[in-house]
C-alpha cells in the first residue's frame, strides 16, 4: 500500500484510504481537489503502473500523468464544483516518456455530514492498464486479417456456420459460386442466404435431406456433390469447428468441378466411343458383350453378334473423297441404329466395319435383324447431287454354340462375313463350323498370303496365254496374258483363289508388275520370231493408282524391245471413275506411248458413255457372264447386241470372253462383234503349247475364197 499524502489529511481518512487501495488490484489514486489537483495518496498497483515509486507520487499534479483534454475539462469543472465522477480511456504518460493505455473511472469521496463533495473534496481515480488488451485485440484483428485474406484467397467457396446453422463468416468466392444477390449479403439475413443456396440446387428437397444428415454429424468430416439448376456442379467438403475440444460450427468448402466433370465425360465418351459416328468402340463393346454373356449364363437365352463390313467402300473413299465417305459412315450408322432394340448395340469397330450386338435372340432373330439392316441399306444414297447404294457383307456368330467370348465370336462372325463377300457380297451367312477345321478359311488365307510371297520369291508364278481370234477371219491376232501358281505343297492354285488375297493384302502391284515385264518380254520374242501379236495383260487398281505406273511400262517396254502398238492393257471400269481425273492423265500418257487400251468385263461396273468418249480407249471386252446364255437367252443376246452397236457407233472394238460354242460364236459374228477367245479355240496355254496350236490354227485355216 503506498503511503499517506502527509499530515494534511486526517489519520482516520489515511486508515480508510490504507485499508480501501490495499485491497484493489489496480492502479488507484487519491487525488485532492483544488486548483491544482494533486495525488495525495497512492497504492502500489499505480507506482507500479507509472514505474515511480509511490512517495515520488505524493504532491504530482494529476494533470502531469493524465494529460488528455478530457482530463482537463474534467478537474477545470471539479474546481467550479460542477462535476463529481468521469469514466472513459485516456492515456497515462510515464516520467521515461512513454504512454501507456489506461481506462481510468473518477468518482468523488463526500467530505460533509450530508455527503456531499465540498471545495475540500478528494477523488478517488481507479487505472485499469489496456496495454495486454489492446495488444490482444491488434493481435486478434491481425489474425482476423490473415483469416480473411486466407479465404478471399482460396478457389473454394467458403461458408461458416455454428452448431444451429447460422452463418458466421464466409468469403466472396462463396457469393461468386452461389451467385447469392448483394442484399442477401448482409448480417442479420442467414435465412434469405440459407433459402438461396437451398432453391438454387437441381433437387431441394434431397438437398435438405443431406443438410440434415450433415449437422446431425456434429463431429463427422464429410464429402459429397451438390447439382445446381443451372447446370454447375460442385464438391462440398464439411469439416467441424473446435475451439478447446467443444464443437462450435462447421466449415462448409465448396469447389466448382463443373469443367472438370466435363473433362472426364469427354474422356470417358472418348474412351469409349468412336469419334466420327458417336457408336460405341471396341471397348465399350467387349464391355457389353461381357453384359451379354453373364445375362446368357443367368437366363439361358443366346445372343447374336453381327459382323457387318461395307462392300468396296474404298470405292466411295476414292470417289468421293474422304469428308463425303464419312458422311456416308454417319448415314449408314443411322441406318444401322434403326434397325435393333434399345436393349441391342450397335458399335463401329474402325473403317467401314460395324458390330451388331442382338441381345436374347435366337438364330430366327438374328436372321431378321440382319435383313432389316440389308433392307435398309437398299435406300440410295446420296451426297451433293450423287445418288448410290452402298451394300454390306455380313458375318452373324451365335452364343453360346460358336463361340464363348468376344474374340471367339468376332473370329468367327468374320469367317462367315468373308465368305459372304467371296459368295458375291451383300448378304449375310451364319458361320457354320467346319468339322477338324476350326477357322480354316481365316488360317487358309494367311498361309496362302505367306507361300504367295515366297512364290514370287522363288519364281513359282508363270504365265499362260489364251489366244484371241479375229471372228470374220479366224486369224489369231492376239494374246492374253494369264498369270499361274503351282505351289509345291499346296498344288495348282487358281487365280480366284489367290487374287482377291493379293488383292486384298496390296501384294496385288508386285504380281502385276512381274506378269508386265514376262508378257512383254514374251510378246517381245514373238514378235522377233515374226509372230505379230497384240499382248494383252491385266491392270489392277492398285497397279494403275501407282505412281509412276505410266514411266514404268515405258520402261518395260524399252528393256524388252517391243513397239508399245503391239501391248494392250486391260482395266475395269471401276478403275477409271474412282479419280475420272487422274485416270485421264495416265491414259493419255499410255496412249502417247503408242500402248493399246481395253475395257475389261465391260458391263459389269459403272457404265458411262461419258468416259467411253473422252478416254483414248480402243476395244471393249464384254464379260463372259453376258456369252454363256447365247444365242437362246434374250436378255443377253440384247445386251450383247446393244454393246456391239454402241462400240461401233463410238468406233471401237468389241472382243467377247469365254466363247466355249460354234452357236455363241456364230451370234457374235452375226451380231458384228470384231474378236473373241474362249475354250472353243484353246484354253490358257504356256508359251510352247501356245505357239503350237498357233500353228496348228494357221495350218487348218482354209484359205479365203477366191472373189467372183
Amino acid at each position: 500500500m503506498g503511503r499517506a499524502a502527509g499530515p494534511t489529511l486526517p489519520p482516520a481518512t489515511l486508515a480508510a484510504w490504507g485499508a480501501f487501495a490495499g485491497a484493489m488490484l489496480h492502479a488507484a489514486w487519491l487525488v485532492r481537489s483544488g486548483p491544482v489537483p494533486r495525488i495525495a495518496a497512492a497504492n502500489d498497483a499505480a507506482a507500479a503502473l507509472a514505474r515511480l515509486d509511490s512517495a515520488a507520487l505524493i504532491g504530482r499534479p494529476a494533470l502531469e500523468l493524465l494529460a488528455s483534454p478530457e482530463d482537463e475539462a474534467f478537474w477545470n469543472d471539479v474546481a467550479a464544483g460542477q462535476a463529481d465522477g468521469i469514466e472513459s480511456d485516456t492515456l497515462l504518460r510515464r516520467p521515461d516518456g512513454s504512454i501507456v493505455p489506461v481506462r481510468r473511472r473518477v468518482r468523488a469521496l463526500a467530505m460533509d455530514d450530508g455527503g456531499r463533495p465540498d471545495g475540500k473534496a478528494l477523488y478517488i481515480v481507479a487505472l485499469h492498464d489496456l496495454s495486454a488488451q489492446l495488444q490482444a485485440e491488434r493481435e486478434l484483428e491481425l489474425s482476423l486479417t490473415d483469416l480473411r485474406a486466407t479465404l478471399e484467397s482460396t478457389n473454394d467457396g467458403i461458408l461458416v456456420t455454428d452448431l444451429a446453422g447460422r452463418i458466421r463468416n464466409f468469403n466472396r468466392r462463396f457469393a461468386l459460386l452461389w451467385s447469392v444477390p448483394e442484399d442477401l449479403l448482409v448480417k442479420g439475413k442467414d435465412d434469405a442466404v440459407l433459402d438461396w443456396m437451398r432453391r438454387s440446387t437441381a433437387d431441394p428437397a434431397a438437398y435438405m435431406r443431406r443438410l440434415a444428415s450433415i449437422e446431425a454429424g456434429v463431429n463427422s468430416r464429410s464429402a459429397d456433390v451438390v447439382r445446381l439448376r443451372s447446370g454447375k456442379v460442385f464438391e462440398r467438403v464439411v469439416t467441424p469447428q473446435f475451439n478447446q475440444g467443444q464443437p462450435i460450427g462447421r466449415v462448409y468448402a465448396f469447389r466448382d468441378v463443373t469443367e472438370k466433370l466435363e473433362a472426364h465425360q469427354r474422356i470417358q465418351l472418348l474412351s469409349y466411343t468412336d469419334t466420327l459416328t458417336g457408336l460405341p468402340n471396341r471397348q465399350l463393346l467387349a464391355d457389353r458383350v461381357e453384359v451379354a454373356l453373364a445375362t446368357s449364363r443367368r437366363e439361358g437365352t443366346p445372343f447374336a453378334f453381327l459382323l457387318l463390313n461395307l462392300d468396296r467402300f474404298s470405292h466411295i473413299n476414292e470417289t468421293l473423297g474422304h469428308a463425303l465417305a464419312d458422311r456416308v459412315l454417319l448415314d449408314v450408322a443411322e441406318r444401322v441404329k434403326g434397325c435393333v432394340r434399345q436393349i441391342d448395340t450397335v458399335a463401329r469397330l474402325g473403317a467401314d466395319e460395324f458390330v451388331i450386338l442382338v441381345q436374347q435372340a435366337d438364330e430366327p432373330g438374328a436372321e431378321a435383324a440382319a435383313t432389316r439392316v440389308i433392307d435398309a441399306l437398299k435406300q440410295p444414297f446420296a451426297q451433293g447431287d450423287m445418288r448410290f447404294s452402298v451394300t454390306a457383307s455380313i458375318g452373324i456368330a451365335m452364343h453360346p454354340s460358336d463361340g464363348t467370348d468376344l474374340d471367339d465370336l468376332e473370329r468367327r462372325a468374320n469367317v462367315a462375313m468373308r465368305e459372304v463377300k467371296g459368295a458375291g457380297r451383300a448378304g449375310f451367312r451364319f458361320y457354320r463350323s467346319r468339322p477338324m477345321q476350326g477357322d480354316a478359311p481365316l488360317r487358309s488365307r494367311m498361309k496362302l498370303d505367306h507361300a504367295m510371297r515366297q512364290a514370287l520369291a522363288h519364281g513359282r508364278f508363270r504365265l499362260h496365254f489364251q489366244p484371241q481370234i479375229e471372228l470374220h477371219s479366224g486369224r489369231t491376232i492376239g494374246a492374253e496374258a494369264l498369270v499361274r501358281w503351282r505351289d509345291p505343297e499346296l498344288g495348282d492354285i487358281s487365280p480366284g483363289e489367290f487374287i482377291p488375297v493379293a488383292e486384298e493384302s496390296g501384294f496385288i502391284v508386285a504380281i502385276d508388275d512381274w506378269v508386265l515385264r514376262e508378257a512383254v518380254k514374251q510378246a517381245a520374242a514373238w514378235h522377233a520370231a515374226g509372230l505379230e501379236l497384240v499382248m494383252s495383260v491385266n491392270v489392277s487398281a492398285l497397279q494403275f493408282q501407282q505412281p509412276g505406273f505410266v514411266d514404268g511400262v515405258a520402261a518395260v517396254l524399252r528393256e524388252a524391245g517391243l513397239p508399245a502398238r503391239w501391248l494392250e492393257l486391260e482395266l475395269t471400269e471401276s478403275i477409271l471413275i474412282q479419280d475420272a481425273q487422274d485416270a485421264m492423265l495416265r491414259l493419255q500418257g499410255l496412249a502417247q506411248l503408242g500402248v493399246k487400251l481395253a475395257i475389261d468385263d465391260f458391263g459389269t461396273g459403272y457404265s458411262s458413255l461419258g468416259y467411253l468418249k473422252r478416254f483414248p480407249i480402243g476395244r471393249l471386252k464384254i464379260d463372259r457372264s453376258f456369252i454363256g446364255g447365247l444365242p437362246d437367252e434374250e436378255s443377253d443376246a440384247a445386251i450383247v447386241q446393244a454393246i456391239v452397236n454402241m462400240a461401233r457407233a463410238l468406233r471401237l472394238k468389241v472382243v467377247a470372253e469365254g466363247v466355249e460354242t460354234e452357236a455363241q460364236r456364230a451370234f457374235l459374228e452375226r451380231s458384228g462383234c470384231d474378236h473373241c477367245q474362249g475354250f472353243l479355240f484353246a484354253p490358257a496355254l504356256d508359251a510352247a503349247a501356245f505357239e503350237r496350236g498357233l500353228q496348228e490354227r494357221d495350218a487348218s485355216r482354209s484359205p479365203d475364197p477366191v472373189q467372183t
